[in-house]
């Protein structure tokens, strides 16, 4: 049995071991981590999976994001991502309760931009399941390399603009 607890009920040295566990002691270096600079994570969207006994099984965290619109407006989106799941505990369907629990979420979440939800990922996973697509996010740019058709976005706030896509530090408490 899972139990799905916030994050901030977990030990963070648990949280970053899984992280190095799923993705590799490397992935600091990744362009997701470069949008969402240094922001703390959004406590409302981001959520631990734990296993019976008390074992971190999974984790989902959600960070406070902006998109720089070309055209002079800045526009504040939730990145969503890591999902993270011990590597052992894959394809149990923890990393899609994380998901469904961050999206059940979004309607009580009072942080600006959670109603714009926004991640790197693969586009058949994500837009079967849980209606991401890249339908507005052909034009954003960010810092770092990128496969522009795992861009996705989804929520009746997501912008239609050019722009480029980078950490909003400033965040509601």
């Amino acid at each position: 049995m899972i139990a799905l607890l916030p994050i901030d009920q977990i030990d963070p040295q648990g949280v970053e071991s899984l992280l190095d566990r799923a993705f590799g002691a490397d992935r600091r270096g990744r362009t997701a981590y470069r949008v969402r600079g240094g922001a703390s994570a959004i406590g409302e969207l981001s959520f631990a999976a734990v296993r019976e006994g008390g074992a971190l099984a999974g984790t989902i965290q959600c960070w406070p994001v902006e998109l720089s619109c070309d055209g002079g407006a800045s526009v504040p989106l939730t990145m969503v991502g890591p999902v993270a799941v011990e590597p052992e505990w894959q394809q149990e369907g923890i990393g899609r309760a994380l998901m469904d629990r961050m999206l059940q979420a979004v309607p009580g979440c009072g942080t600006p931009g959670c109603r714009a939800l926004m991640l790197i990922g693969d586009p058949e996973y994500y837009g079967r399941f849980f209606g991401f697509t890249a339908e507005k996010t052909g034009g954003w740019r960010l810092p770092g390399p990128f496969e522009p058709h795992r861009l996705l976005a989804r929520g009746d706030e997501v912008p239609d603009c050019a722009g480029a896509l980078g950490p909003r530090i400033r965040q509601a408490a």
